[in-house]
């Protein structure tokens, strides 16, 4: 099952024969301070930066958020949309708890968006679902309700079956739309938390053969050496099922470890991206030495 997204000129297919799908999460205000007084301002400037960084990372998706607190969300998504449409061919997510800032994004978009996200709330399911059908995005669902974040994998299965149900009976979208996250929760707070999320990667394989994708930076929350704990945990989730994620493709080490994940379960035909990955790192870096040695 392949979930296929576009921007205007580009198409990508996430799948569990594609390669990983990196989706980078840097457009986002949460925790920068400094940002959400320039959004505030309507300066969109440092978006443009975060786009550049996370293209060259490696992302394949961008994910934007505009949420920031006492801002315009939803006049600042259409903005933010258009520009970064301008600046790159990567198909997007528009992520936003608020409709009017879906609505926007999603009308300013060219393509077919991937919507962060929906959760198995009735009233949630009834908003944000007939936007998703009626733009023909896909979405993120989320196997939580109003009473709790499960922390059973079957209990998180149930509700994701009730997402599934809901929007493919009602609101007629195809099951390949429908992203699923398994809730990736802080080891730092309970070391058995990633467990439940890996099992419950694998239950949702076996149902429903749908894609996943989760905040990887989630797992590694309030812990030390972050990279290291997500690039550990993202090849164990690709290797159960996970087809997606949210996280920093500013990272080498992460994506490293994705593209590693790719070579090794087959994804990487005769290992041609991960060679070229690595020419092109060599490349970088002599060019980087050619430079500081001729700088007086």
């Amino acid at each position: 099952m392949e979930t296929v997204l576009r921007s205007a000129t580009k198409e990508l297919r996430i799948g569990p024969e594609q390669p990983f799908c990196i989706i980078g999460e840097r457009i986002n205000p949460t925790g920068r301070k400094i940002f959400q007084d320039q959004l505030r301002q309507g300066d969109l400037s440092r978006v443009e930066i975060d786009v550049a960084q996370q293209v060259a990372g490696g992302a394949m998706v961008l994910d934007i958020n505009m949420g920031a607190p006492l801002a315009d969300e939803a006049e600042l998504m259409d903005r933010a949309v258009k520009l970064v449409q301008g600046l790159c061919d990567l198909p997007l997510c528009i992520d936003s708890s608020v409709i009017e800032a879906l609505e926007a994004g999603l009308s300013a978009y060219q393509g077919k968006a991937l919507v962060n996200s929906v959760t198995a709330e009735d009233d949630r399911m009834a908003e944000i679902l007939p936007l998703v059908a009626r733009h023909g995005a896909a979405v993120i669902a989320l196997p939580n309700d109003e009473e709790e974040i499960p922390a059973e994998p079957e209990r998180r299965v149930a509700l994701a079956r009730k997402i599934i149900e809901t929007a493919t009976g009602v609101y007629g979208i195809p099951l390949e739309d429908i992203v699923i996250d398994p809730l990736a929760m802080p080891v730092g707070a309970d070391t058995s938390l990633v467990a439940a999320t890996l099992e419950t990667i694998r239950l949702l394989t076996a149902e429903f053969g749908v894609n996943m994708t989760l905040g990887a930076s989630n797992v590694s929350f309030g812990m030390p050496d972050r990279a290291a704990i997500g690039s550990a945990f993202l090849p164990m989730a690709i290797r159960d099922g996970l087809t997606s994620a949210i996280m920093d493709a500013r990272s080498p080490q992460l994506v490293r470890s994705v593209k590693a994940a790719d070579l090794l379960l087959n994804r990487d035909e005769w290992g041609a991206a991960w060679i070229a990955a690595h020419r092109a790192q060599q490349a970088a870096q002599q060019a980087a030495e050619k430079a500081a040695a001729a700088a007086p």
